[in-house]
């Protein structure tokens, strides 16, 4: 082969060369910065493998605290499951529809999640009576038409009363308890657990390294802070719904 052919293939060859280095280069670039500016969505997932939020655990005895097994109608008389839940991203509260003091707000706080993720079919609330000797499927039915409460995965269940106060007590260590001269006959956390889509308890982390475990739901966003001066906590809670549907696990 001539040599001047020969030349010419190796300049060739080191364009090319450079030309594939520059292009790696600036892609590696584009998906730190991406990384770093939390800009990371669905589209760029197949390109950089799994995507992991920077939400934590709770732990119990060294172990993952997952939703304990639940089985409770709902509003439409349709007998729900944890089981349901799985795949989803959910949001879970303890009230009573006669509840004349926090329950208003944490409904009118939950509909608000139920409109900024209404697009999300991978997303839900679940929502335990502590009153379930008042609050029947139909009672349940009619509270969620006067709240707007639409979303197919919002169920409000109903059932045992035993069983829900095992559940809120041992499985989601949120206080509720009838207590007789409590407003409206019961007494019960105004706090809302976010559960994953494998079913496990996650929050972010407070400014000590620990998990927050629950978010404070008895404040709006409009409202900002409390008369205790307790600041709300839905934004933050928004937050974090979007990362766990964001979340590949």
């Amino acid at each position: 082969m001539p040599t001047g052919a020969t030349n010419k293939r190796k300049y060739t060859y080191v364009w090319v060369s450079t030309i594939i280095l520059v292009f790696g280069i600036f892609a590696v670039y584009e998906i730190t910065k991406k990384l770093k500016g939390g800009t990371i969505v669905e589209k760029d997932r197949m390109s950089i493998g799994s995507i992991q939020s920077d939400l934590g655990f709770i732990l119990t005895n060294g172990k993952k605290r997952r939703v304990p097994t639940f089985s409770f109608l709902d509003q439409d008389s349709v007998l729900v499951s944890d089981k349901d839940y799985l795949g989803k991203v959910y949001v879970v509260e303890f009230f009573f529809t006669t509840c004349p003091t926090i329950c208003p707000i944490m409904t009118q706080n939950l509909v608000e999640l139920q409109d900024t993720f209404d697009e999300f079919e991978d997303f839900g609330v679940a929502s335990f009576t502590i009153n379930p000797r008042y609050d029947t499927p139909t009672i349940l039915k009619k509270y969620a038409k006067k709240y707007g409460i639409t979303d197919k995965d919002w169920h409000l269940m109903t059932g045992d009363q035993d069983e829900i106060y095992k559940l809120a007590q041992e499985g989601f260590y949120i206080a509720a308890n009838e207590v007789d001269d409590a407003p409206g006959g019961f007494e019960h956390s105004g706090m809302f657990a976010l559960v994953d889509k494998q079913g496990f308890i996650r929050s972010r982390y407070d400014e000590n390294g620990n998990p927050l475990i629950y978010y404070r739901g008895t404040i709006t966003e409009k409202q900002g802070v409390s008369k205790e001066g307790e600041p709300q906590q839905i934004t933050m809670l928004k937050e974090d719904i979007k990362k766990l549907l964001l979340e590949e696990q």
